[in-house]
């Protein structure tokens, strides 16, 4: 069968990796066309549009690209219509997606929804667009399925592919050796992969590091800038990079500070305590908090439904506050706590196969088998 599959960002490139490996398990004659990014690329199949040139953050981002979102989802649409999929496959990136899935349902194409868009943040009344335009539709937190269940729609909760990803993990033989490391506990700078979230982000994580004369710093940087990219904001810093590592940097790390997002339960997940931290432009975030309902940003305190994670959001995203929060999490009762609240994570979230599942449900959905 053709499969069409849209992600727009760096996680969904990851997770839509992993599906196209579980779907060709299922269907040998798989066939794939995307946009997404160089691991869905490793995977087979035609990459026509990579998601470094469709991830725009935040609402005034979103209107000063407008042109260029409009004329990928054009060339997008085409796309679909031209290869006619037996099933599109959108994998969260709901600003793009949603519209994406109302073409293909009004051209009969059947859409599965991999990774539910976050619906239950704002605007919830999208579900009614959603019960319209998607077929099935897959989650990977523990709550949406009773968001949706109020909403009087079926959903198929699948577990998280973070912990597929997690579970297929080897560590890098001498991973300190061969990035320079030395033998002096590390703390992770997660900065992100956007452009805008690294340039917002990361001169705050750096500027918050002097104070930790014992530690080393080391950013967790995104195959898809170079070094000199990231140099222009460590200058002098004695701070190293690691690129495509993040889970090896993880593995090793006593602490990180982590721009809000995926990393942030990747993070939790590797057991490693974090201060979470988050900046956007100010008119975007502005309009946010007048439209966000939900009382945390991590996902980690997201599942956990209380605070488990210091979350310093824009005027609390300081280079002083940072240090501070940092500081409580390297030793301490602030750092067993944290620790503990990790164990209880990992029982909510359950164990791997999430790709797998959503793999056999897409499959049986377009093939049924008869009852024997």
């Amino acid at each position: 069968m053709k499969y069409y599959l849209v992600a727009g960002e760096a996680s969904g490139d990851l997770h839509g990796a992993n599906l196209m490996k579980a779907l060709k398990k299922e269907d040998p004659e798989a066939e794939f066309r995307y946009f997404g990014g160089d691991k869905m690329q490793a995977e087979g199949g035609t990459l026509v549009k990579h998601y470094a040139e469709m991830a725009f953050m935040g609402f005034t981002e979103v209107l000063l690209n407008l042109r260029t979102i409009l004329t990928n989802m054009k060339s997008c649409k085409q796309d679909i219509k031209d290869w006619r999929p037996d099933t599109l496959i959108l994998i969260d990136f709901p600003g793009f997606n949603l519209k994406i899935a109302g073409f293909a349902s009004a051209n009969a194409i059947p859409v599965c929804y991999y990774i539910s868009p976050k619906v239950w943040a704002w605007n919830q009344k999208r579900v009614l667009k959603i019960k319209k335009t998607v077929d099935r539709m897959f989650c990977i937190l523990p709550f949406e399925v009773d968001f949706y269940k109020e909403w009087g729609m079926e959903v198929d909760y699948i577990g998280n592919p973070l912990l597929d990803e997690k579970a297929q993990f080897k560590p890098a033989e001498d991973f300190r050796a061969k990035n320079g490391l030395g033998p002096d506990p590390v703390v992770a700078l997660l900065p992100g992969s956007r452009k805008q979230e690294i340039e917002r982000l990361l001169p705050d994580m750096l500027d918050s590091i002097e104070s930790f004369p014992e530690y080393q710093f080391v950013v967790a940087a995104a195959p898809s800038f170079n070094a000199a990219y990231y140099r222009q904001f460590i200058g002098s810093k004695n701070v190293k990079l690691v690129f495509a590592q993040t889970y090896d940097l993880l593995n090793i790390a006593k602490a990180a500070i982590v721009a809000s997002g995926t990393a942030t339960l990747e993070t939790a997940l590797f057991r490693v305590p974090q201060v979470v931290v988050y900046r956007g432009g100010a008119i975007s975030v502005a309009i946010a908090r007048l439209l966000v309902n939900i009382k945390f940003i991590s996902l980690v305190n997201l599942i956990m439904n209380r605070e488990v994670v210091t979350e310093l959001i824009q005027e609390d995203c300081r280079p002083k506050i940072i240090a501070a929060t940092l500081s409580d999490i390297l030793d301490g009762k602030e750092r067993i706590k944290m620790l503990e609240d990790y164990a209880e994570l990992a029982g909510i979230m359950g164990g791997p196969g999430a790709s797998g599942r959503a793999a056999r449900l897409i499959v049986d959905f377009l093939d049924p088998k008869p009852f024997s």
